[in-house]
């Protein structure tokens, strides 16, 4: 049976599990990533070529959704286990904030899902289509475009993704959670590249009277999306860790 390499003394924790409100806001939040995640650019046209070549590569309209928020984290575990970390994607995840965006999905089906604020399925109070003139309830919806769980036979990077429409109060149209091989020309040193990416309506289209909540929902959303990617990476890494373990004492 093949050894594990992993010392003792670099054990790997799985991702603390949130008990509140106030420890989803910690976690996810407040606290300061290990890693930083957002892809940034130095000019807007870097930025157009490079989020052309990811939606091409997930097949959606480039010139609908050609400005995308784009983070990406290596993570030392298989594409197949990354993956299947996604798939897994429920309310009972520790990767992500469910007592504050509580995932639900719809007959059990990773293909629609609503995110509800603090698990509230319909208004309060007597409010019937939104509170304060926001459309919160859902937060927002996932359909999904395309599921790709087996890659083709020419793909030369393993690649396995979930492609979602998204409608509801927070400002997304495309969401995608993709996963990849590392390519070495591109720096890529991991095992594999998780990448989230989404379509904000931030660059050039919003009304001027958003700007602001615009940009507060992308701060929030990146600070938010950061500390998920960390945590799927200390899950994936840690299953893996805890496989290689397994090995070596049988």
């Amino acid at each position: 049976m093949p050894k594990s390499n992993t010392s003792t003394n670099t054990l790997i924790k799985p991702p603390s599990r949130s008990q509140t409100i106030f420890s989803d806001a910690w976690y996810f939040l407040f606290n300061k990533p290990k890693y930083q995640t957002l892809i940034k650019f130095k000019t807007e046209v870097e930025r157009k070529e490079y989020n052309q070549r990811v939606a091409q590569r997930v097949g959606i309209d480039v010139n609908r959704n050609a400005i995308l928020n784009i983070h990406k984290i290596g993570v030392e575990a298989p594409v197949s286990y990354i993956f299947n970390e996604l798939l897994n994607w429920d309310g009972d995840s520790t990767c992500w904030p469910n007592h504050v965006a509580k995932v639900e999905r719809i007959n059990n089906n990773i293909e629609e899902i609503r995110i509800l604020p603090f698990g509230i399925s319909k208004y309060p109070f007597g409010f019937k289509k939104s509170f304060l003139g926001l459309d919160l309830i859902p937060l927002f919806n996932l359909n999904s475009i395309r599921i790709k769980r087996v890659p083709d036979a020419f793909d030369f990077d393993n690649a396995r993704y979930l492609l979602y429409q998204c409608s509801g109060g927070y400002p997304i149209g495309i969401f995608s959670m993709y996963v990849r091989s590392s390519i070495a020309e591109m720096g890529e040193t991991e095992q594999a590249q998780l990448i989230f990416a989404v379509s904000f309506n931030f660059y050039g289209k919003e009304k001027q009277a958003n700007k602001l909540v615009n940009k507060i929902w992308e701060s929030l959303h990146n600070r938010v999306t950061t500390n998920v990617l960390v945590r799927l990476k200390q899950l994936s890494e840690w299953r893996i860790q805890k496989l290689q373990s397994t090995y070596e004492y049988l």
